[in-house]
């Protein structure tokens, strides 16, 4: 996972604690609805910056990976 991938999940995930502290969601349903709505925020932030860089943001990549290509530099 890239930081940009770890940042949109962030964002999903405070968007979605925030919608449900504004809407205050009773039951299992409700909170489905504010769960899919700050995914949709971060969805719509992912789409706008790779439309700006042209570039697609999720990758195959994995912590694990990175490490050990930061390893293989030094």
């Amino acid at each position: 996972m890239t930081n940009t991938e770890l940042i949109l999940n962030m964002l999903a995930e405070t968007s979605t604690k925030d919608i449900s502290e504004a809407t205050n969601p009773k039951d299992f349903k409700q909170s489905k609805t504010v769960a899919s709505q700050g995914g949709n925020v971060a969805k719509l932030a992912r789409e706008e910056l790779e439309s700006k860089t042209g570039k697609k943001v999720v990758t195959s990549t994995n912590a694990k990976n990175i490490l050990e290509e930061q390893k293989k530099i030094r």
